[in-house]
């Protein structure tokens, strides 16, 4: 059910959300976690939990199915896929998304693969091996249950995208093919040369547009979440704003489903799209949803560097070039020759030479760390020596030009068309960028959020990847909570919580729409008055640099702390000087901008916090003040052998919960690949 209102002039008045009081850390709390973050774990044996789980979940009739609407918010992966099964059940679906088309998600930018325990490489893997790995890749600060149904459904999703046309890559015989990804020492990512999110999305798109051609799904395009409508404590739908009319719509259903993706345009520069926003996701925060683990970002150790400081995005380089192409370095700092004049003896290949085991194929978090910590030292190379080489020489001589262009044909285009340089006759210069946020809204084992009736789906959650996302994971984890998990999971809240019909006239609604005007009206300059001094890309471009260099690849309480105050000086300027001007009906980017950067600084201060909070180091939490003598992360699992969960409270600071984390089928080790 929806309603449009003419945006004309906003009712009421408003000012930005107030700032928290001066920063400093939050206690850490000794008590049991709230009963709000019950997070529903199966008991009994981890192999057989989703099983037992889903047998037991209440049904619905499929003609009472058809009385009952959802609204997803997402058109990515885990949006499409869960609204395409959701109607194919038998619900009215809505699905919100502000792209003109669900094919511009950014799941289309994923390149390298997915996961999947099929062991069709005869090397060893399996269910446990795979969820071991999620585990041990997380620096276990992840559920070991949810991380074991990930394991479990990862077959299913590529038996389900083979069922659609998804052309991955297959080998001579006509066997699907495999390639590692990094923290495996098996080959399980299945991929279609370096467009596997978009070859996926498009699965996903046809699933979902067949839906949309049989009636059962609402396609609603251009729309931006901008509030979420609550009834007694129960969400219930949304208030958009229309990208071309700008007027401001409400949409409600009876259970709503977030899958709107992650906030590491937090960062301004990252490899995500410029409007990926945590909007969707840090309104329902306000309206009450846990965050959990905001400060557990992942910085992606294979991008093309940053060109200058006007920049808008990075580009990613997958993961995957790292299983023929190997990381190096001049061995002496300041050396300024090419590559090519560089002898072999004179190449210190720093990651194959600190991890013999793992080599290039180490986690993230460390690959990115350890080039960092190298090219502080002066060893760097490129512009402002912000650079290592990733070179694919060595694998052209082994296996053939032709062999390398056929796995990463469109990487090294891309690649060449954006540096001017050929990545198959010179090393390609990479660098770490912000690329994915293991933090999102606190959600239980059914992917429900502490809201009543919001599911939150894909990289929007916190979810089953911990402290650091193995590569190839995430494609995994927004399949399996669209296609396998939500549908269950939905159908049966529904079945135990009936819910009346909720008009646009509902006082919740109307509530809602108000919040969303008086918002718009806080941005708008004074009649009579010229707007202020600050565009919000200038202040996002500020806020973004100050972020990666307190809450990037390494992080200490000082640095925080600074980080703390400058965010709130940053909010105080944004509500004294951003002020954009009313034109009338139609886009309004500029809006559009100010409204998601007021997002992006509620969370940047909850970002530091969390990590100001969490006095350990952990997968990609790296706390300078908490590290092992060879320079790895140090966990202190007497005290945080946790999920925080962060609630926002009117007047006063952020509360920071608490849920613990038990490990059965693996002890708690130090991650080492060494």
């Amino acid at each position: 059910m929806s309603t449009t209102f003419a945006s004309g002039q906003p009712r009421g008045s408003g000012s930005p959300a107030a700032a928290p009081p001066a920063p400093s850390p939050p206690q850490l709390s000794s008590t049991p976690p709230v009963p709000r973050l019950d997070p529903r774990l199966p008991a009994g044996p981890l192999d057989s939990a989703w099983q037992r789980c889903r047998e037991g979940l209440p049904l619905i009739s499929p003609a009472n199915k058809r009385k009952l609407r959802v609204l997803v918010v997402g058109s990515g992966l885990a949006g499409a896929s869960a609204a395409a099964t959701l109607a194919e059940q038998g619900y009215r679906v809505q699905l919100v998304t502000y792209h003109d088309s669900p094919r511009r998600a950014h799941s289309v930018a994923a390149q390298g693969g997915i996961n999947a325990a099929k062991n069709y490489a005869g090397d060893g893997d399996s269910i446990d091996r795979l969820f071991r790995d999620t585990v041990k890749g997380g620096d276990f600060r992840a559920r070991e249950a949810g991380c074991h149904r990930l394991a479990e459904i990862s077959g299913a999703i590529i038996d389900q995208c083979v069922a659609q046309g998804v052309p991955f890559a297959r080998d001579y015989g006509g066997t699907l093919a495999n390639r590692s990804f990094g923290g495996a020492l098996v080959s399980r990512t299945f991929y279609a040369r370096g467009q596997t999110g978009q070859q996926l999305l498009y699965g996903a798109y046809q699933a979902l547009m067949r839906q949309v051609a049989a009636g059962q799904v609402e396609l609603l395009t251009r729309r931006e979440m901008v509030e979420l409508i609550c009834v007694d404590g129960v969400a219930r739908g949304v208030v958009c704003r229309h990208g071309l009319s700008g007027a401001l719509e409400t949409f409600t259903a009876h259970a709503v489903l977030l899958a709107s993706g992650g906030y590491s345009n937090v960062f301004y520069l990252s490899t995500n799209a410029v409007k990926s926003n945590a909007s969707a996701i840090w309104r329902a925060h306000l309206k009450g949803a846990c965050f959990a683990n905001p400060c557990f970002t992942q910085i992606h150790p294979t991008c093309i560097p940053a060109g200058d400081t006007w920049q808008s995005k990075l580009t990613l380089m997958s993961e995957s070039l790292r299983n023929d192409g190997r990381v190096w370095l001049p061995a002496q700092p300041g050396d300024g020759r090419p590559a090519a004049a560089i002898p072999e003896a004179q190449r210190d290949y720093f990651l194959e030479r600190q991890y013999p085991t793992y080599g290039n194929m180490v986690p993230r978090d460390v690959a990115s760390r350890r080039a960092r910590e190298l090219c502080l030292e002066g060893r760097g190379v490129g512009p402002g020596g912000r650079g290592v080489y990733l070179d694919l020489a060595e694998a052209i001589r082994r296996d053939g030009r032709e062999a390398i262009e056929s796995r990463y044909g469109n990487l090294l285009e891309m690649y060449a068309r954006i540096t001017g340089e050929d990545p198959l006759t010179s090393p390609l210069r990479i660098y770490p960028a912000p690329h994915y946020t293991m933090g999102g809204l606190w959600v239980d084992y059914h992917l429900m959020s502490t809201i009543p009736g919001l599911f939150v789906l894909g990289e929007a959650n916190f979810s089953e990847h911990g402290a650091n996302r193995l590569g190839a994971s995430a494609l995994m984890q927004g399949l399996a909570d669209g296609y396998f998990i939500a549908p269950a999971t939905v159908t049966a809240w529904l079945a135990g919580h009936p819910q009346p019909e909720v008009g646009a006239d509902h006082p919740a609604c109307r509530a809602a729409l108000a919040a969303a005007e008086a918002r718009i009206a806080a941005l708008r300059p004074e009649p009579g008055r010229s707007p202020g001094g600050r565009t919000a890309t200038d202040l996002h471009r500020e806020l973004g640099l100050l972020m990666i260099e307190v809450c990037g690849i390494s992080r200490s309480a000082p640095e925080l702390r600074r980080g703390l105050a400058a965010v709130e000086a940053l909010r105080q300027e944004f509500g004294e000087r951003v002020r954009v001007p009313d034109h009338g009906p139609g886009p309004d980017e500029a809006l559009e901008r100010a409204l998601r950067l007021e997002d992006f600084l509620g969370l940047a201060d909850l970002m530091l916090r969390d990590a100001l909070a969490r006095e350990e180091s952990c997968g990609a939490h790296f706390r300078e003040e908490f590290q092992t003598p060879e320079g790895e992360a140090r966990r202190d699992d007497a005290r945080f052998a946790h999920i925080a969960a962060w609630e926002q409270r009117e007047g006063a600071s952020p509360m920071r919960h608490s849920e613990p984390l038990a490990f059965t089928a693996m002890a708690p080790s130090q991650r080492n690949y060494r």
